[in-house]
């Protein structure tokens, strides 16, 4: 969150829990010397909204705020741009950020705006703009009310959340910290991911049979995913039809209890937008970054590396965590496809994109036919998730704790866990050769 909003969303949350929320809103409105109708978009792109200056501003927020609904774009603009930071082309450091050119020139009012038919909701625009003229929702104010209300809500947090909140935070510090924040537990996104290394591993051996063959994972990345969609939409037979690790663990954890809600909590601002898309809606509720949390923690006096662990068995393995960071999704996918296809292991050459320029050149090198490897993965964010947005600590940083993390696992291999296999069996996968069956991973595919 950009520095010169967050006193403004530390007052937001402080007065929505002691109840003089309203009182609030009205002091900022009347106090604050900028544009009542710029204003009102900053406050309401904190609490999750997309409310308009209007004379029942107020009521109107507190509305949108109790019966929250996940529609609308998630990336706007708040402010007027004066494109101050142009260059000497004309380009501003927004549409240099932009990977999909969604970001273009008003020549008549001097102004950049968004295309909303291009944009992803990336988000690299809104860390790219040096006045804070474009934000991502904050979804905590509307979440505020059900971790308020004791309803059954689960924290599942990406695998790059290691170290994430202090080298000496473990998970353990870190569910109890959720837990003081209202959720009922805390899961690893990483067993989800492990999951789908499964899934994966299987249709590499169905779908690789030769060296001509190629397959494309679709796992991870929402920016992989748009680039897909969107650009090189041709190579779509390729792709796995997965649900991401994300959209995985909300399924999962829903099938097996329906009346559970679930949130997402990254280092990314297009996890926002993945969970807004038709086939996903209902599988997320929220979705939180890893800044946003941080920020949530200080305000509301939560401090992780104080609380006491509240630990688990170990359920993740080495190759579900190793997904935090480029390289990781072919890491998890080839051990398993040596486990359990050994003959298969033989064909099994990856390529990894790492940021958005590798991820268009290696697409289009096998739009033209040039790939020479058989298992293509892409993270739109250099570094992968560790990279992301949100991120609180440096890639670099952020890549080698993950590394640590990992290489300490004691499931090295998702087939080898005996809480995988007993969940895979609620969801009526037995065996893996179910994984070859339509109807029973119907829960983890998704079609492009």
């Amino acid at each position: 969150m950009k520095s010169q909003y967050k006193d403004l969303f530390k007052s937001l949350i402080e007065s929505y829990y002691k109840g003089n929320f309203e009182d609030k809103i009205k002091f900022i409105l009347s106090k604050n010397k900028i544009s009542k109708q710029e204003l009102c978009k900053i406050i309401s792109s904190l609490c999750g909204t997309n409310i308009n200056y209007s004379p029942d501003f107020i009521e109107d927020l507190k509305k949108s705020i109790s019966s929250y609904k996940p529609d609308g774009k998630i990336v706007n603009k708040v402010k007027h741009c004066s494109m101050e930071c142009a260059d000497k082309d004309g380009k501003t450091l927004c549409q240099k950020s932009c990977p999909f050119d969604a970001i273009l020139v008003d020549t008549n009012k001097n102004t950049t705006y968004i295309d909303k038919d291009k944009c992803i909701d990336c988000g690299f625009c809104v860390e790219a703009c040096p006045t804070g003229g474009i934000m991502d929702k904050v979804q905590f104010l509307p979440l505020a009310n059900l971790l308020k209300s004791g309803s059954p809500v689960i924290a599942i947090v990406a695998p790059a959340i290691i170290g994430q909140f202090g080298k000496d935070v473990t998970l353990g510090k870190l569910r109890s910290a959720f837990k003081k924040l209202g959720f009922a537990d805390m899961i690893e996104v990483a067993f989800f991911a492990d999951m789908l290394t499964l899934k994966e591993a299987v249709e590499f051996n169905n779908y690789v049979k030769n060296e001509k063959d190629f397959m494309i994972t679709s796992c991870c990345c929402p920016m992989w995913v748009g680039m897909l969609k969107k650009i090189y939409n041709n190579l779509i037979k390729y792709v796995s039809p997965s649900v991401s690790p994300m959209a995985a663990g909300g399924r999962v954890l829903k099938k097996l209890n329906p009346n559970c809600k679930v949130v997402f909590i990254g280092p990314c601002i297009a996890k926002k937008s993945e969970a807004r898309e038709k086939d996903i809606t209902k599988d997320i509720d929220f979705v939180l970054t890893f800044s946003e949390i941080k920020d949530i923690f200080d305000i509301l006096d939560i401090h992780p590396s104080e609380l006491k662990e509240e630990l688990s068995p170990e359920y993740a393995s080495r190759g579900g965590r190793l997904y935090a960071r480029t390289g990781g999704v072919s890491i998890a996918v080839s051990e398993a496809v040596k486990r359990i296809f050994p003959e298969k292991y033989k064909l099994f050459r990856a390529v990894k994109a790492n940021g958005v320029r590798e991820c268009k050149s290696i697409l289009s090198k096998a739009q033209n036919g040039e790939i020479k490897a058989n298992f293509i993965e892409g993270m739109g964010c250099i570094g992968g998730c560790v990279g992301g947005p949100k991120a609180i600590i440096p890639k670099e940083e952020g890549k080698k704790q993950v590394n640590r993390f990992a290489g300490n696992s004691k499931i090295k291999v998702s087939i080898d866990s005996n809480c995988m296999n007993e969940i895979l069996a609620k969801i009526n996968i037995n065996s893996v050769d179910d994984f070859k069956n339509k109807n029973k991973i119907k829960l983890l595919e998704r079609f492009f």
